[in-house]
């Protein structure tokens, strides 16, 4: 057996590698080739390009690259054609990679795609070309799925790979211990984003809305992550302009997931941290600011009712949105209370979480292999009805989803779900 793949940056390297193993668990002789990082390539892969060759980000970046993009799809084009594997597996990197499918999958090789883009969230249309591009789309998410059921468009949701590696208990006394936090204090854990544009429009209101809460919680603690040393040294300098802060901070470096377990409640921006808290279990408060004329674009381009994945997977409004003019301090700290006051609020979404957590606890990479398998096969995807929530209920309105695609970025990046724009 010989599968192309094709990753487009690290998050698909991680994909694309618990997917190679899930095949060689099955075919042990199986061949891949394509292009990927070092998890894939360690595992077997023959990359004919780095992988950074693809991993370009932005509309000008994109643009001033794009004559070599098109000379490395031509060039996989005619390897995958010589080649000649039995399907080929477009890992995330949907800009790139559907069209390389559509022209495969034109000259009779199967073809599909392993996480879904955003279409559900805007520019519905393209699901047009989607279909013509593979003849499988592998999502991560119940309510993807339900989209592409509706446009008919062959579709099996494999499931979270965060959800297969989050266990369904987590100890919340020992990740406090682990971080020098006291067990009998509350603790809220604040994510204002991992890139620099989000610690500008997030960190001081964040900080702001921590005063509040500090100033009527008695013993309250503040745990905050720093993604990267710049952005500590951003935090740092945010945090000497509130010094009646310092003794009740605890700043870190990365371990955003422990904070979280630590945590009774979550103050972060909306992207994967949002995904992350409900594996984790923990109630939140969901915030976003951006540049005015960003916003006005997003508002413009994606009608939504919900942006965080917490509520686009429950299909209800279960944590607070806090957008653009809305996140106040007045308003973070107001949304924040419910869950540090009251412990059987609390204790129910901890509850609600945990059972969402299990409807994404699929085995991913190995339902991504049975799909793949069947793909190569030509047999039909197995794969029941795709699900929205718990509750079964699969509609998705043509206006009620968002995702993060606007107001938190790509925001799979940072925990290996990759660029869905």
């Amino acid at each position: 057996m010989k599968i192309y793949l094709v990753a487009g940056e690290l998050s698909g390297d991680i994909l694309g590698v618990g997917l190679m193993r899930a095949l060689k668990a099955r075919h042990p002789e199986v061949q891949f080739r394509g292009i990927g990082g070092p998890r894939m390539i360690a595992e077997g892969l023959d990359s004919r390009y780095p992988l950074e060759t693809l991993a370009v980000m932005g509309l000008v970046e994109v643009l001033k690259h794009l004559p070599g993009l098109i000379r490395v799809r031509r060039h996989l084009k005619r390897d995958a054609l010589a080649w000649q594997p039995d399907a080929m597996v477009g890992i995330d990197a949907p800009d790139f990679n559907l069209g390389l499918e559509r022209q495969l999958r034109a000259a009779g090789i199967a073809t599909a795609h392993y996480v879904s883009p955003s279409v559900w969230a805007w520019r519905q249309g393209r699901v047009k070309g989607i279909a013509r591009s593979v003849d499988a789309m592998l999502t991560l998410l119940p309510f993807e799925a339900a989209f592409y059921a509706r446009h008919r468009v062959p579709v099996a949701f494999v499931g979270h790979p965060l959800a297969d590696e989050l266990p369904l208990a987590n100890d919340r006394l020992a990740a406090r211990h682990a971080l020098g936090l006291d067990a009998e204090r509350p603790v809220l854990a604040i994510l204002p984003g991992s890139r620099g544009n989000e610690i500008h429009f997030l960190g001081a209101t964040f900080l702001a809305a921590a005063e509040r809460l500090a100033a009527r919680i008695e013993g309250l603690q503040l745990v905050i992550p720093a993604a990267t040393a710049q952005r500590r040294d951003e935090l740092e300098a945010l945090l000497a302009e509130h010094p009646q802060l310092a003794e009740r901070v605890t700043l870190i470096d990365g371990r955003s997931r422990e904070a979280m377990i630590a945590s009774d409640a979550v103050l972060l921006a909306s992207g994967t941290a949002a995904l992350e808290a409900m594996l984790c279990h923990r109630p939140m408060v969901v915030a976003y600011k951006m540049a005015p004329a960003t916003h006005w674009l997003a508002r413009h381009m994606v009608k939504t009712e919900w942006i965080s994945l917490p509520n686009l997977i429950a299909r209800e409004s279960l944590v607070p949105e806090l957008i653009q003019h809305a996140a106040t301090p007045q308003a973070i700290a107001a949304a924040l209370t419910q869950w540090l006051d009251d412990d059987t609020a609390r204790q129910a979404m901890e509850s609600r979480f945990a059972a969402l957590h299990a409807t994404l606890q699929r085995g991913a990479s190995e339902r991504a292999a049975e799909a793949v398998l069947a793909v190569a096969a030509r047999r039909p995807l197995s794969n029941e009805p795709a699900e929205s929530s718990e509750s079964g209920q699969a509609s998705t309105s043509s206006e009620d989803t968002l995702g993060a695609v606007s107001y938190g970025g790509s925001d799979k990046k940072d925990e290996g779900q990759g660029d869905r724009q």
